[in-house]
């Protein structure tokens, strides 16, 4: 059997908990990292599986990639083999297109394999293709690659014609190296933007603007090594903190930027949970009695998309009527399915979750069909009455540091079991 996280709800959890780098910043630095011929260190860089698929296409195409400890890896790409990206495991993660905006900005061609992910609705690059061709690319998606080449790249003003975050950090790689000034409005301005900015910054780009809706790039000869610390991930520190909530816990979250946190503590509070923050903390105490409230997903600083089925689970234990409202990804409700097994009490119609609050959950056999849904059917799991057998995992690792691990220092009952065997004998102890 393939392995299955097996958890036993009740348990409020208790204690402190480090948060990993940000991922979702790392998959945009890494790549970035292809931009100079010089030693990159990247520090704090999780080890996740999606991370260390990019680190291993880097390794396919030429980069000298060396782990200097387990969150911190030297890059050197000063003699690339091939400026092709094709890679089995490179096809499974949406962030492999990364790699054409860097490629095509050193190199002035890229090839690479389309990316794929996690199954929660079309995530389009006509951004991409429209920014790329802006600044003098010719790109053609043919055989199932996404091929782009130009004789140079010039500075120009670009408009997104909507708010995306892949699209942003690729013309960003793209842009710092092409002649003159670009200019990219209506851009996403999550915390990742302001991190691989301010990386590529460090590298001796001139980036100004990332974090507002208008992006300036001055176009630089070249850019030279860096040692850079990636951002500490929201999205974990998010999933925690709805886990104390959920469990009715008190969880001490270290290692974050509270700022980043605000959206999520916000809507925790109006909950009727109890939320501190400090200077690289939060503190989260999950109240006795919640209540209902309405969620809407919006680009940042609005509420992440990644957080919505954590916060779904949270509401499902919650007293009254919530709603939900997804408006970025159009399938991020598969896992509704998936919690009715359970017996909470969602309906679904378009993009909005109508969630009526139940007293309690129980233990289910589940699968994780996203990285997002597979932890947050954990933290359901935590929550609920009997065992719960959460399959398909490999999603959650895609994203998640030692999840199990954390989970259990804070007093969770999970293993990860391989046989059924370990299934069995941990129904037996429970």
């Amino acid at each position: 059997m393939n392995e299955v996280f097996v958890m036993k709800g009740g348990n409020p959890l208790r204690g402190d908990v480090v948060i990993s780098g940000a991922k979702n910043a790392a998959l945009g630095i890494v790549a970035g990292a292809l931009l100079t011929d010089e030693e990159v260190i990247i520090e704090n860089l999780p080890d996740v599986r999606d991370i260390n698929v990019m680190l291993e296409a880097l390794k396919a195409i030429g980069a000298k990639v060396h782990r200097i400890e387990s969150h911190v890896v030297s890059i050197q790409a000063d003699q690339l083999s091939m400026k092709s990206v094709d890679d089995d495991a490179i096809r499974r993660i949406r962030a492999s297109y990364y790699f054409i905006g860097a490629l095509l900005g050193k190199y002035h061609q890229a090839k690479v394999a389309l990316p794929g992910g996690c199954a929660i609705g079309e995530r389009p690059i006509d951004q991409h293709i429209k920014g790329f061709t802006a600044l003098g690319a010719e790109v053609e998606i043919s055989d199932g690659y996404f091929v782009a080449k130009a004789e140079e790249l010039v500075g120009q003003h670009i408009y997104l014609d909507v708010v995306s975050v892949g699209a942003t950090i690729n013309l960003m790689l793209a842009a710092v190296l092409a002649d003159g000034q670009t200019i990219i409005e209506n851009v996403a301005k999550e915390p990742h933007i302001v991190d691989v900015a301010n990386f590529l910054n460090s590298m001796g780009a001139n980036i100004r603007g990332a974090g507002t809706d208008t992006i300036r790039i001055r176009g630089v000869e070249r850019l030279h090594g860096t040692t850079y610390g990636v951002i500490p991930d929201q999205i974990e520190a998010g999933t925690f903190m709805c886990a104390a909530a959920v469990t009715r816990g008190n969880i001490l979250i270290k290692n974050i930027i509270p700022k980043h946190m605000e959206s999520i503590a916000a809507k925790l509070r109006d909950m009727g949970n109890t939320v501190y923050e400090g200077d690289e903390e939060i503190q989260v105490i999950g109240g006795e009695k919640q209540r209902g409230t309405k969620i809407k997903t919006l680009p940042y600083p609005g509420f992440p998309t990644d957080m919505q089925p954590q916060i779904a689970v949270t509401l499902a234990l919650a007293e009254g009527k919530s709603t939900v409202t997804e408006s970025i990804f159009e399938n991020r409700f598969l896992y509704v399915e998936e919690l009715k097994k359970m017996g909470a009490d969602i309906t679904v119609e378009d993009r909005v979750a109508t969630i009526l609050g139940q007293e309690k959950l129980q233990g289910a056999t589940l699968h994780a069909l996203d990285l997002r849904a597979g932890a947050a059917l954990v933290l359901a799991g935590l929550a609920a009455e009997g065992v719960t057998v959460l399959e398909d995992i490999g999603y959650i690792r895609r994203g998640y540091e030692f999840f199990e691990k954390k989970l259990m220092n804070l007093g969770a009952k999970i293993i990860l079991a391989k046989t059924e065997e370990e299934v069995e004998a941990f129904r037996r102890e429970a």
